[in-house]
Formats: structure tokens, sequence, C-alpha cells
């Protein structure tokens, strides 16, 4: 029997709608060959030109929507011309990442054989790991509501147990499914500043309680700075990382350079009962309506979402669906005439959709 999953679509700003499209078209096509399933997609309303048009950066009823969908499906959202009163940006992503508590912010970063990357990796060096950033405490937890007066600005960073030992549960598991699939070694590295800040020596001590519970799995730490310098020496030697908010903002973008631009860095923000994927990279509004964005981030993060409700429904054929949209914007990637600009190509979103969507036909 086809199973219906219901996905609430948000179309974005600036090169959002130019991007959304062509995923959507694929996984139409992807799920039209299946029996197992089938998607229902929901377009919501939210984003800074909505909120130039109506007051509202995100609807009461497309939260709502969002929250009962199965899965949500995000693109680039605000735009630098558009703010709030106080001069911060619009931004329904993180707004979402909070209301529905997605604490797990995964950030994969892949370099495959062919791919363009500023590094001078050693022949046949592959680099496969994930950054978990965490996604609604840290350095964010007062986002909006700092303290500023005319000779001072205080924001507060905040940890805590309940939400890290959900963290911490949801990296030792991916690090188990990763070795069981044989992309990783079951290696989980905590990121944190526990030299200095006491609220980071609290972080890892509630890691190194989860990583007990894990015999099967080796687990270190590393700070925040000395990793920085290891994703660009030594980034093959990662599998899980583990890490704070802000931190997390800041690596997961130096592991998108590392791809060679976050026009290849897709992302999922993950809770216990929703999921939000979404490309990393911003609504690039100086390229809009010309037809020339990337659409690869977004096409991956949608590979993301099906792999992640295939675990969710237990539907085994998408996580193979999963793996082969993945392989067939890795075959795109290696080939090398259906690239965009940013990636050293001429082609246009148009023919990068379209190239992804042919080596996807039996």
């Amino acid at each position: 029997m086809t199973q219906t999953l219901n996905i609430a679509v948000f179309e974005g700003d600036g090169i959002g709608p130019e991007i959304m499209a062509p995923t959507v078209a694929i996984l139409s096509q992807i799920a039209a060959h299946s029996n197992a399933y089938a998607f229902a997609f929901q377009s919501l309303p939210a984003g800074a030109a909505h909120y130039a048009r109506t007051g509202e950066a995100l609807p009461a009823a497309s939260m709502d929507a969002a929250r009962a969908a199965d899965a949500i499906l995000l693109s680039a959202m605000g735009l630098p011309s558009i703010r709030y009163p106080d001069g911060t940006e619009i931004a329904p992503q993180i707004d979402l990442r909070k209301a529905l508590t997605l604490f797990a912010g995964v950030r994969p970063v892949s370099i495959r054989a062919g791919q363009r990357t500023p590094l001078n990796l050693p022949e046949g060096r592959e680099v496969d790991f994930v950054l978990i950033r965490e996604s609604t405490e840290g350095l964010f937890h007062t986002q909006g509501r700092g303290e500023v007066t005319a000779t001072e600005a205080r924001e507060t960073l905040l940890i805590t147990r309940d939400i890290s030992e959900k963290l911490f549960r949801f990296a030792f598991q991916l690090a188990h499914d990763r070795k069981a699939q044989g992309r990783g070694k079951g290696h989980v590295t905590c990121v944190d500043k526990a030299n200095v800040f006491r609220a980071f020596a609290f972080f890892r001590a509630i890691f190194d309680e989860e990583a007990a519970r894990h015999p099967d799995l080796t687990a270190d730490h590393a700070y925040v700075d000395a990793t920085a310098l290891w994703m660009v020496e030594k980034p093959w030697e990662f599998d899980v990382m583990v890490t704070e908010n802000m931190f997390g903002d800041i690596l997961s973008d130096l592991g998108a350079g590392l791809m060679g631009g976050l026009g290849l860095a897709p992302s999922a923000d993950i809770g216990l009962d929703n999921a939000v994927f979404q490309p990393c990279h911003g609504s690039a509004p100086d390229i809009a309506g010309q037809g020339v964005a990337n659409p690869m981030a977004m096409i991956l993060s949608a590979a993301m979402m099906l792999d992640w409700l295939a675990i969710r429904h237990d539907i085994p054929v998408m996580a193979k669906d999963a793996h082969r949209l993945r392989g067939a914007v890795e075959g795109v990637i290696a080939r090398g005439d259906s690239l965009t600009r940013d990636m050293g190509g001429q082609a246009g979103t148009a023919a990068v959709a379209e190239a992804v969507r042919a080596a996807l036909r039996p």
C-alpha cells in the first residue's frame, strides 16, 4: 500500500523559489516510480518578502501546518534589505528551530573524487564527516533579546542538560548508523572550549556520560580553534562532530568551503517529532531571477529528508532512493559538464536540475 507523506514547503526569498521548484519536481519524479510512498506538497507563506507585504515573518497558520507535516522542506530565507525594527534579519528558519525544538543541526561534509575543493587532498583521499550543531540554545539563546545600553551589550549563552542529552544521544546514534553503513569509523568528537568556559566543561561532562553508554564506539574532545585548523589540515580524520550553536554555525560554513562552496552544502534541523531540511546558503538576492543559482544544496537537503523519512516511517526503498539521489548529484559533479558558475561551470539552474533528473532515470 502506498503511504502518502505530507511535506510542508517554504519557497523562501531571493533565489529560494528558483531552487525549490526543481527540487520538488525531482522528488515527485522519484516518488512516481515507487509503489511504497507518495508526497503531498503544501506551499506555506513565510520569509522576509512576506514580512514586507504583511508584517508577519512566519504566520501562525504556516507554523501550525509545518508542525503537523511529516517533514518540512525550506529554501533560502531572508533578505539583507528587509529587517526587523531592531536591525536583525528576518529568519523564520530560526523561529522554526526554537518552536519545534529542532536541537540537532546536521551538516554533512563530503568531498568525492572529481569534486573541486580548495584543499590539496592526497591522491585518492576523500572526505565524509558530519557536523552536528546544537540549534536551539547556546549563544543564540537570547537572539533578539540581548541587553544593549550606550556603553555595553550582553548576550547570554545557555546550555541545558535536557537538550545536551538529546543532542549527544542523536550524535552517537548517527555514529552507529554511519558505521553500520560503512561510511564512518564509529567515532564522535565533542567540540568545545572547556578550557576557558565553565558552560563548556558542563557540556563536555554530559558528552562523556553519553559516550560511556557506547563501548562499541570511540569518543574524544577537541577545542573549537584547533578543530577549525584540523578541518583544513586533515578533514578525513573526522567522523561525527558535535558542538554548541555558535561554534557549529561557524564550523559548518568552513565545512561548506572545504566542499567548494555553500552551493553544495545541505543541512537538516532535527528534533524528536519534526525536522526541517534546507540548504546552508543564503537567498542571494543579487542573482535572483537570473536562473543561475546552484540547486545542488537544496536537492541534497531533499535527499537528507528522504533518509530521515525512511527511518521514521520504515520505508526502506526510500532510503535507497535517497542514496540514488545523492549519487546522481555526485555523478553530475564528477562529470563536470553541467555545473553552475560558483562551481566553475556555465550551466543555469534548470540545466543542472535536468542533469540530476536525467541521472536518476532508469
